[in-house]
């Protein structure tokens, strides 16, 4: 099985990788093509941080008699101007029959290499397209949507450590996201944060309460002390922000 990697141009400056073609219409471009079978990333949100590169998986299945080249899935939100650009690698065809392929593709986004605004967080359009040996091409809109979200952070602080049983524990946190024009990590206000508990020796966490985030993005609560166990924030993400849960941080009751 072989690969291809796709032509390399310049956005904002920074070197990135993508699929060009005409503007985006409705349906088929020219036809001739039936792309089917497609996914992205499983239907699941696409969550980027500052640095770290990350692979999104995707798949169809291309039938046509034309002979082609260049196969892919890709987002977009308007026309040819308005794609969410990215390093994508594809599988040559996986023949199904003599007009019949199935190709894997692998999306790679790298908020290190080349620019994102986080103007491009929230939901993207996907839509297949392929070229024909010997000029023309085909475009198609799946119907489908994705979310492109921005990584989010949390940390913990529980204290004091040990405590009293029946004193006052005070939870305290920041939520931040990832600010993919800066590359670093902002402080995110006005979040409601769950405040979870999990005891000593049990399985799993309960959410004790919801607490909002101040402007900064800081947290702070009380608790009464009744059990040894494990504090943690949660918080579940929105539209453009991808959901993260802070580690836990144990006190011992006595």
């Amino acid at each position: 099985m072989g690969k291809q990697v796709w032509r390399v141009a310049v956005a904002g400056g920074a070197a990135a990788v993508f699929t060009a073609v005409a503007a985006v219409p409705a349906g088929a471009a020219e036809g001739g093509v039936s792309f089917t079978r497609v996914q992205v990333n499983g239907g699941k949100p696409i969550v980027i941080g500052t640095s770290k590169e990350v692979r999104v998986p995707a798949s169809f299945r291309v039938t046509t008699p034309h002979q082609w080249k260049w196969p892919a899935v890709f987002l977009y939100r308007g026309g040819k101007d308005d794609r969410l650009w990215h390093a994508i690698e594809t599988t040559d065809c996986i023949r199904v029959s003599a007009s019949v392929c199935d190709i894997n593709e692998t999306m790679f986004f790298d908020p290190s290499v080349w620019d994102m605004r986080n103007s491009e967080a929230g939901a993207w359009k996907v839509a297949a397209e392929v070229h024909f040996k010997g000029g023309g091409g085909d475009v198609d809109d799946k119907g489908l949507t994705v979310h492109v979200k921005r990584n989010s952070r949390l940390t913990v602080n529980a204290s004091p450590e040990p405590v009293t049983k029946g004193r006052t524990i005070t939870v305290t946190g920041k939520v931040s996201r990832a600010d993919w024009e800066t590359r670093k990590y902002a402080s995110y206000g006005g979040r409601s944060v769950s405040l979870q508990f999990k005891p000593s020796g049990a399985a799993s966490y309960t959410t004790v309460k919801k607490v909002p985030a101040n402007g900064s993005g800081a947290l702070k609560t009380t608790v009464k002390a009744s059990k040894t166990g494990t504090w943690r924030w949660v918080y579940h993400g929105n539209t453009t922000t991808g959901p993260s849960t802070s580690s836990g941080d144990k006190v011992v009751v006595k």
